[in-house]
């Protein structure tokens, strides 16, 4: 059977690869495994159909042979899990790689969330110039170890895994906040995420159901 994926048919960055289905995008790019996209549009979220697929109304969803899965860190971690190419065989690299993958999602991502929401939807706020220096600064509070840990190695334990997959899809999300820049080490580290073939074709492809939309 096919792999399907959801994303949204009108993504709010435009196409920039922030969007979640375009770390299920690259992993599935980085797998070699073929796949179809079902594009949603907000209001299709919400209704019967897709709430079956995920129950919070979101996207991405995956579906293979009668499996249905929603949360990108469950579908990243099942297709490296189940088609390989994105952890390693040693068994003790393999959990570190795991690790960081839930370390991405549950350690570093959740002041960078923080931050967004108060920049985008809270930055109106009377208290709004108070908050964000005290999210920033939550924020480097993770890139500091975490960039201490990276050195000047190339990913964060040996070859590249799923745990690099999803630390750099989470650390996309600081860039527009000029945090990212701070940490050179950091910086370099998602930039050779983004150099990587596979993902240049799932941003890509994400990128061509937006273009319609974006303007001169």
């Amino acid at each position: 059977m096919t792999i399907t994926i959801t994303a949204f048919e009108r993504s709010p960055d435009g196409g920039k690869g922030l969007a979640r289905d375009t770390r299920v995008r690259w992993a599935l790019e980085e797998a070699g495994l073929p796949y179809d996209v079902r594009l949603v549009s907000f209001r299709a979220m919400k209704e019967p159909a897709h709430l079956a697929l995920h129950p919070f109304g979101q996207i991405p969803t995956y579906e293979e042979d009668g499996l249905v899965l929603f949360e990108t860190g469950a579908i990243v971690f099942h297709i490296a899990t189940h088609h390989g190419a994105l952890l390693p065989a040693d068994d003790h690299a393999r959990a570190r790689a795991i690790t960081w993958l839930f370390a991405a999602l549950n350690t570093v991502e959740p002041p960078i969330l923080e931050l967004v929401t108060a920049r985008i939807f809270e930055g109106d706020k009377p208290w709004s110039k108070e908050r964000i220096p005290l999210v920033e600064e939550r924020v480097r509070d993770r890139m500091k170890p975490l960039s201490a840990r990276l050195g000047d190695a190339d990913w964060l334990d040996g070859d590249f895994s799923a745990g690099d997959l999803m630390m750099v899809s989470v650390l996309l999300r600081l860039r527009p906040s000029g945090i990212l820049d701070e940490f050179p080490v950091l910086a370099a580290y998602v930039a050779r995420g983004e150099a990587r073939p596979a993902y240049q074709r799932a941003f890509a492809a994400q990128l061509a159901v937006n273009a319609p939309f974006s303007h001169p």
